[in-house]
C-alpha cells in the first residue's frame, strides 16, 4: 500500500498543515495547535468542549480537530453523508468548518486527508496566495 491510499493519521494533519506555504503555528489555551495562513486558522487541534461530548457518557471528546472548507454545501456535504467521520455542533452553525474527532481520522485515507487540508488552506488563503499555489499545483 502506498503512502497516498494508507490510512491517515493524527501526524499527518501536522505534517499536511506545516507543508503549505506561509504557514505559521499558534497555540491555543490548552497549549492545542493552531495552523495559519495570513494570521487566519485553516486547521486546529480543539480543547475539550460542552457542545462535543460522547453521547453515551457526556464525556467531553479531547480529539477535536476542525478543518475550514470552502463553502457551505461543502460543509453539508461532509457532515450530511454518515459514512465520513465528519460532524459539527450548533457551535459551528454559520462556520465554514467541519468537525473530525481524532480516533476516527483513519477512516480516511491519506489522500482524502491531503485534499481536505490543501482545501482548509486554499479557503483560507489570500486570492494571490491561492492562485500562486494552484498555478503550481494544477488539480490531478
Amino acid at each position: 500500500m502506498g503512502t497516498s491510499s494508507r490510512a491517515a493519521r493524527v501526524e499527518d494533519v501536522h505534517e499536511l498543515a506545516l507543508g503549505m506555504p506561509h504557514v505559521t503555528v499558534t497555540h491555543g489555551p490548552g497549549d492545542n495547535p493552531v495552523y495559519q495562513i495570513g494570521g487566519k486558522s485553516f486547521v486546529f487541534f480543539r480543547n475539550p468542549r460542552p457542545d462535543a461530548t460522547d453521547p453515551d457518557t457526556g464525556e467531553r471528546y479531547d480529539d477535536v480537530i476542525v478543518f475550514w472548507v470552502p463553502s457551505e454545501s461543502d460543509k453539508e456535504a461532509l457532515v450530511r453523508d454518515h459514512a465520513t467521520p465528519f460532524f459539527t455542533t450548533s457551535h459551528f452553525d454559520g462556520h465554514l468548518s467541519v468537525l473530525l474527532r481524532g480516533s476516527r481520522i483513519g477512516e480516511l485515507s491519506r489522500q482524502e486527508l491531503v485534499e481536505l487540508v490543501q482545501d482548509a488552506w486554499l479557503s483560507r488563503a489570500s486570492a494571490r496566495r491561492a492562485a500562486t499555489w494552484l498555478g503550481a499545483h494544477p488539480p490531478a
